[in-house]
């Protein structure tokens, strides 16, 4: 007997599998939360390029053997996907590199001079 709680279950179908690899390549990419927008989820581009890349490979493999509103579907989610895939590691990027660009505050906490040059005077002894 089933419960009355059950949530019912979608029929399984191509645009079902489809949305659902979409969904968990989002998730990966930290573009979706259902937590408290201050825990948002780190991007974890390697699982979303693997969702993406399993995206791929079925529009490879059923080629020509998709009704028109599938064969959109995942063109156009593939599209959305690599489009939010380079947004995202592009970012990832610029967030790292200003961590490994600062110079060491420890060992050069002297102040600059700043100068009509644009700031490229030499450092107080």
């Amino acid at each position: 007997m089933a419960d009355s709680t059950d949530i019912p279950i979608p029929p399984a179908s191509f645009a079902f599998l489809v949305e659902s690899v979409l969904m968990q390549a989002q998730m990966h990419l930290g573009l979706l939360n259902f937590g408290d927008e201050k825990e948002k989820n780190e991007p974890n581009l390697p699982l979303a390029r693997h969702s993406i890349d399993l995206l791929g490979m079925l529009q490879e493999k059923t080629r020509n053997n998709l009704t028109v509103e599938e064969q959109r579907l995942l063109e156009n989610g593939l599209t959305e996907l690599r489009f939010r895939y380079v947004q995202v590691a592009d970012e990832s990027k610029k967030r790292a590199e200003p961590a490994a660009s600062e110079p060491n505050k420890e060992e050069d906490d002297r102040p600059l001079i700043i100068t009509a040059d644009g700031g490229k005077g030499t450092k107080t002894e």
